[in-house]
This record gives structure tokens, sequence and C-alpha cells, in this order.
């Protein structure tokens, strides 16, 4: 009986692993080695066999990034049939070294394999449009904006940036409509055909009363004329200088100290005022000088009461805001940008949000 028994369990076990599909594939990894991006898309095709005696179905692949696109035979592999896994990827604007990989998912066992794709990208030399992407006249400006990011108010920062004279006569380089903070200058001054050259900028933040992000137009002059139809956007975040400050001094600072820092309006009507008020209290030991308060759009008026002056340590007050909700609907998120002399709040973003729930139009 025993013997039996276990002649039975071999048959029904041996016909659990003949029953089956087992997928073979010519390679796990493929180098597609070095090549240049302008070559386009590359392609690989992993071969599938299925050794097995049952179908072998590929349910699914998934690539571990979007660079790179699976294709596969969709129909059943018969037994010691064969398919085909092809590996697309995509080099445009991905330069270097790259090592990605396919999860294919299938009926055999095991149920995932992973095949890897590597490669090196050599990146496409850039065409003089592509590196220098703002025309004004015969000249082309890496960019039209001139990001100085943060200055301090104690300080001048320069930043550079490159042009080049793309016409075959000389171009001279100007600017107009300079406000009195910045320095703007063409080095060379005159710049020759096929020519690079400099623009340097000065930003003098002493010279500037503002805080935090601020912005200036510019105009271009060639060669005498205002090229009036385009700008050049010179920016800059305008910040307290703390890194003088002692331990001492720091330990006694202002504390800028709010309440909330977000206020939910609710459900309100469109085209309509809403007062907010963010209430703070100064906890540090010096007075507290709101520097400069500012919206995010113009929908919000901000209540200029406490820019400016000094809060005396333990003292309260509020900053108050009008939200109008004009033609707004649905969720409506928007920013209160706050610079103090707290250095550990120097910049705090307050947030109110609404509903706004529009009337019905009239048939």
């Amino acid at each position: 009986m025993k013997r039996l028994l276990i002649i039975f369990s071999i048959v029904v076990c041996g016909a659990g692993l003949w029953g089956q599909p087992v997928m073979k594939v010519s390679s796990a990894e493929h180098d597609f080695g070095k090549f240049r991006e302008e070559a386009g898309r590359q392609t690989y095709n992993f071969t599938v066999m299925n050794t097995g005696d049952q179908p072998l179905v590929i349910q699914n692949i998934v690539a571990s990034c979007g660079c790179t696109t699976p294709e596969w035979t969709k129909n059943p592999i018969p037994p010691k049939g064969s398919g085909t896994i092809t590996a697309i990827y995509d080099p445009a604007n991905r330069p270097g070294v790259f090592n990605k990989t396919l999860s294919v998912y299938t009926n055999s066992k095991p149920e995932v394999v992973v095949l890897a794709i590597k490669g090196e990208v050599i990146p496409h030399e850039k065409t003089v449009e592509e590196l220098f992407t703002f025309p004004v006249g015969p000249l082309r400006f890496e960019s039209n904006h001139l990001a100085f990011t943060n200055v301090k108010k104690n300080e001048k920062k320069i930043r550079v940036m490159q042009v080049i004279n793309t016409s075959s006569a000389p171009v001279k380089l100007a600017f107009d409509n300079v406000p009195a903070h910045l320095t703007l200058k063409a080095n060379p001054e005159t710049i020759k055909p096929g020519q690079k050259g400099i623009v340097e900028g000065t930003y003098d933040a002493t010279k500037n009363t503002g805080w935090g992000n601020v912005s200036d137009m510019v105009k271009i002059v060639t060669n005498g004329e205002v090229q009036d139809k385009v700008y050049y956007y010179v920016s800059a975040n305008l910040v307290e200088d703390f890194s003088g400050l002692s331990k001492e001094e720091l330990t006694n600072a202002p504390v800028f100290s709010v309440e909330t820092t977000t206020v939910d309006l609710g459900k309100i009507k469109g085209s309509t005022a809403n007062e907010v008020e963010f209430k703070f209290t100064n906890n540090g030991k010096r007075d507290l000088i709101i520097r400069n308060i500012k919206a995010s759009c113009g929908c919000t008026a901000i209540q200029q009461g406490v820019q400016g002056q000094g809060i005396k340590p333990g003292d309260s007050s509020s900053i108050k805001a009008t939200f109008n909700s004009g033609s707004y609907k649905g969720k409506v998120t928007k920013a209160i940008y706050v610079y103090t002399n707290d250095p550990k709040n120097s910049e705090l973003v307050l947030m109110l949000t609404a509903d706004v729930e529009q009337a019905a139009a009239n048939n």
C-alpha cells in the first residue's frame, strides 16, 4: 500500500512539473555601447524561447523609466516556439551613462524576469540657437532673464551672461531704462560678426528699498537703436544679512511667532471682498520689524499698518489683507510673503484658502 502511495505522489508531482511553460531568454542584458544623441532611438531584440510543454504568455512588461519603451510578442508562444521582447531606448536630452531595466511578467516560473539595457549617450553639439535662446535683432542672448538669486541688502553682486553677434556687421550693445541699483555693460561694447561677448550685471542692493523677490525690465539698445518690442528681465531676492550677528545677538534677536500660517475662508461667493487676519507676537528680546509684505497676486490687497514699524518684545499685532474672489471658481490658494528682521523667520509664507462659489448664469 505504501509503495502505491509513493508511486502516486511521484506521478502527481511529475505532472505538476511537466505541465507548465518555461521561458528562456537569449541574454539577460544588452550593452548598446557608446552612441551619439542625434543617432536617435536605439532598439534591441531579446529572443524568448518556450522550453516547457505549455503555451507561454508574456502578460506585461514594465520599464524602469519613460525613456525605455518595451514591445513584445502578444500571442501565446507554443512549446519549443520563440518570440521577441524589443527594448527601445530614447536618448533625447539624456546624455551620459544609462542603465535601465525591463520587468517581464509571464505565466511561467518565476513569474517576473528582469532584463537590462545599458550604454552611454554622447551629447550632440548644440547649435547657436540652442545655446543662445533669446534673439534681439542681430544679437542672441543665452536667456532673456539675468537672475541674481539671493542678494544681501548690504552687498553688491555680479552676474554675467554670454551674448553672440550672428550678423555680418559689428554691433554696439547698450541698455536703457536701467534702475539706479543696477549696472549693465557689454564686454566688448562693440561685438564683431560671429564674436561672443559678455553682459556683466552688478546689483547694488543698498540702493534698492525693496525686500524679497524683485524684478526690473530693461530695454536693449543695438547700434543706438532701442529695441522696443523686447525686454531684458533682471531679478533678485533681497534678504537681510545675519551672518555678522554674535551668539548673544542671535539669542536676543526678535522672534516672529504667528498663530497660524494658513487661514481658510471656507465657502465664499464670487466677486466679494473677504478680509483675513494673521495674528502674531514678538516672542524675542528686541524690536521686531516687518520689513515688507507682498501678495502673490493683485487679487489680495495688504493693509500696510504694521510694515516698517517696530513691535516691542511681548507685544502682539496682526497682518490684515483683503481677498477679492472675483471670477475665481472652486478651490483657491493665495500666498502672502512676509519679510522680517527675525533671523530664523526672515522670509515667511502665509497662505489663505477659499472655496469660491459663482452665481449661476441667467438664461
